[in-house]
């Protein structure tokens, strides 16, 4: 069941610049109640009782890569949770990689903050018409 507004977003990011940075743009400009997790283990944990209404995770993680925790979040009762990839690689056929992993989308970092909410929104008026990416 798809949300009907998008208010609460989970960041997985092991990076802290950019967690600092995404949580400023995306609750100060966007108006967003944001969670944030430093490792796809972390964004397992947190993901079920935040409830968000949709995830923004980076690709490129120790331990838990994001591909191998929108693997296990696809097997939780947050399956059917949208997810954006956060990623520096974002090659035209890892783009289509992502995709078939059931990512909405991809946000190349380094992204712009002052488009970061506009982007966010975008992807996900997109997802509500049912027109995917």
């Amino acid at each position: 069941m798809q949300a009907a507004s998008l208010r609460r977003i989970l960041l997985i990011e092991d990076d802290r610049d950019i967690q600092k940075v995404a949580r400023l743009v995306l609750e100060n400009l966007g108006g967003f109640e944001v969670a944030i997790a430093s490792s796809g283990r972390e964004g397992l944990a947190r993901a079920p009782a935040f409830r968000p209404d949709l995830i923004l995770l980076d690709v490129m993680m120790p331990e838990l890569d994001g591909p191998g925790t929108l693997e296990a979040l696809r097997d939780g009762p947050l399956a059917d949770t949208p997810v954006v990839f956060l990623t520096a690689r974002a090659q035209p056929d890892e783009v289509v990689e992502y995709r078939a992993l059931g990512a909405l989308d991809v946000i190349v970092k380094p992204f712009d903050p002052m488009t970061l909410c506009r982007t966010v929104e975008d992807i996900w008026q997109r997802y509500r018409s049912g027109g995917g990416a």
